[in-house]
């Protein structure tokens, strides 16, 4: 063969052997790419071809599908009680995306996740029948705690102490995600982007804020943990008032009249003597309060329920003084509702915190389960007798202290309100919160709560945990016992 064409053939074949490896790449590598991209709107076309599988509460779906009306995104997702499960379900939107069960679960609920498939369907790429998310909610505390929180800017989580399943999760103002489903819906979209009230923000589980006073649970925990006391009923030789350690600034109570000199931390809770948790926490020292608090569930970056929480965090790098403000929940603690609940749920559990989750199941449409979370997967935090101690402490507030709007006839009822500072030098409207668990006296059933109430309208004077928050808290309380 001549050396020239001998060469020629070579090039050729090389040619070949080069167009064959970058179409093999882009199919199976760039093609994987550019099929996930969120740029392609075969996706979104594919993804409402069907309708889509529900959220389930209490076996009845909380979101439905309908048809559209000659566009290539056939069908588009509804929500029968869009306000009132927002916080629970997210949006699923053709246009926005989607957010918290409806974003976490998406391939399961549009058909393309690769565990409804058969081995042809997943040869063809055939999209199959989607599947349900069933959640842990009981629709009668989340409506309790809907109603109970109106039109007050707030959040409230309810959950079992024992299995960890959260029964009720509101945020308000909510909004009805079916208002931005579509692709007409910009204008409802940028109203709710522009309001200053953060409709789309689940206060729930994203929203940390000064827990207040409702963080004492913490710093009395740490207290008889550590042996600083032997029980809450042990004076704790705390002056009234208090001076912060290393400065001239001198810290008071509420209640000037509250017998809160040298006392024991049951009536410390009951009265909520800041210059008791003051003292407290500044004998402790912030390493062991730290330790405390990462215990309950602060300072964990990926608490997932499923959906993300925002982190709480206990702060670093103190002085005595700072870590002395700490022990009343200001300075710069922050908590969400969610992780007060755990709080509440871990004392009215013998000390066990047990994970929270607000999904059961993952099921095809056939019903068979694709995923299970599990009930009662726990990790102590405290002592038994650490959490029984606490949990009596508790039930003296709401008997005879600041949380007496909690009261249930034929429960019992514990625990701990909290006015939080809000704003430089307490300038804006503080925080009221409530954070409790209840004890069915009949049934045993059990339910731990948390809410705080941001803004209610109320002056300033009238702003209270007990005032605001408890009476929430109480609604759902019952809702959950069924009383």
């Amino acid at each position: 063969m001549n050396k020239t064409i001998r060469r020629a053939s070579v090039f050729c074949l090389l040619m070949v052997l080069a167009l064959l490896v970058r179409v093999t790449w882009v199919q199976a590598y760039d093609g994987r790419a550019l099929a996930d991209d969120e740029h392609n709107r075969r996706n979104t076309i594919a993804q409402y071809a069907q309708p889509l599988g529900d959220i389930i509460v209490a076996g009845s779906p909380v979101t439905g599908s309908k048809e559209t009306d000659g566009d290539d995104l056939r069908y588009k997702r509804t929500y029968p009680q869009g306000d009132l499960y927002a916080s629970v379900t997210g949006y699923s939107s053709q246009a926005y995306g989607a957010t918290q069960l409806e974003g976490i679960y998406s391939d399961v609920l549009d058909g393309t996740d690769d565990r409804l498939k058969n081995p042809a369907d997943l040869i063809t790429g055939k999209q199959t029948a989607p599947g349900d998310v069933l959640t842990t909610i009981d629709p009668g505390v989340q409506k309790a705690a809907y109603d109970a929180l109106g039109d007050d800017r707030g959040a409230a989580v309810a959950m079992d102490p024992e299995t960890g399943r959260i029964l009720g999760m509101v945020s308000s103002p909510s909004y009805d995600p079916s208002d931005i489903s579509g692709t007409g819906d910009s204008g409802t979209w940028q109203k709710l982007l522009d309001d200053t009230s953060k409709p789309l923000v689940n206060r729930a589980l994203r929203q940390p804020l000064p827990p207040g006073s409702t963080f004492k649970l913490v710093v009395a925990s740490a207290a008889l943990e550590n042996g600083l006391y032997d029980s809450v009923d042990e004076a704790t030789d705390s002056p009234d008032p208090y001076t912060l350690p290393g400065t001239s600034t001198v810290l008071r109570n509420e209640n000037a009249s509250a017998p809160c000199e040298n006392a024991t931390l049951r009536t410390a809770l009951q009265y909520s003597c800041n210059t008791v948790f003051a003292k407290v926490a500044a004998d402790l020292g912030q390493d062991k309060l730290k330790e405390m608090a990462d215990a309950f569930g602060f300072d964990t970056k990926e608490l997932d329920v499923p959906v993300r929480a925002s982190e709480s965090v206990y702060p670093k790098d103190m002085d005595k003084a700072q870590t002395a403000l700490t022990g009343i929940g200001q300075f710069e603690v922050t908590a969400t509702p969610m992780q007060m609940a755990m709080v509440s749920a871990a004392l009215g559990n013998g000390g066990e915190l047990a994970s929270p989750h607000m999904v059961s199941k993952v099921k095809d449409a056939d019903g068979s389960t694709l995923q299970e979370y599990p009930d009662g997967d726990t990790e102590r935090v405290v002592k038994e007798s650490t959490a029984e101690q606490l949990r009596s402490a508790m039930v003296t507030v709401v008997e005879e202290g600041t949380g007496s709007n909690a009261k249930i006839d034929g429960a019992e009822v514990g625990g701990k309100t909290g006015t939080a500072q809000n704003g430089v030098d307490n300038s804006n409207t503080p925080y009221a919160w409530f954070t409790s668990y209840a004890e069915d006296d009949s049934t045993g059933k059990q339910v731990a709560v948390a809410v705080v109430v941001e803004d209610s309208g109320a002056a300033r004077s009238e702003v209270s945990g007990n005032g605001l928050a408890a009476p929430i808290a109480q609604k759902m309380m019952k809702a959950a016992l069924k009383r």
